[in-house]
């Protein structure tokens, strides 16, 4: 789903994984982890930097694997070099955090604010993602598929432990 406020996009996915809340969190919070279900279909990840608390940073490269994907990086044409800052910090129930991309392309400058929300429901946990002020040379599209797919993946990962 995606809404524009005053120019700014704003984008969600959700899904409802059979895991608790707790077991996301924790696949959150490490980086081997994350490493193994937050790159979308056909990107493979790496953590250059991770300190996990508030205020803590993290930088991260998403590279595409094969040279036949359709669109090009924000960093160079295969990866995707992203930086952050954990805002908040709520085991069980959110993780909030400002994502900057490196890139030279202006459409890709500015902050996004993405929040993990994370809520107990029967047999399972829902899972929403809220990316504010996503930057405009993101295609709709392109963030919707990537962020259903990072889902996907955190389900796969999550429902086997």
């Amino acid at each position: 789903m995606t809404k524009a406020f005053g120019g700014k996009r704003t984008d969600t996915a959700s899904k409802w994984i059979k895991a608790s809340a707790q077991t996301i969190y924790k696949a959150f919070v490490n980086p081997t982890a994350l490493m193994s279900w937050l790159p979308p279909e056909g990107m493979e990840g790496h953590i250059e930097e991770f300190d996990v608390r508030e205020g803590g940073v993290y930088r991260m490269t998403l590279t595409y694997v094969g040279a036949d994907h359709s669109t090009p990086g924000k960093t160079s044409d295969h990866a995707d070099v992203v930086s952050g800052r954990f805002l908040k910090l709520v085991p069980g129930e959110r993780i909030v955090q400002q994502v900057e991309f490196a890139s030279e392309d202006p459409a890709f400058a500015g902050t996004m604010t993405m929040s993990w929300l994370l809520t107990e429901v029967h047999g399972g946990t829902e899972v929403t993602i809220l990316c504010e002020n996503v930057p405009g040379g993101i295609r709709q599209e392109d963030h919707d598929a990537g962020l259903k797919s990072s889902l996907e993946n955190l389900a796969a990962f999550t429902e086997q432990l």
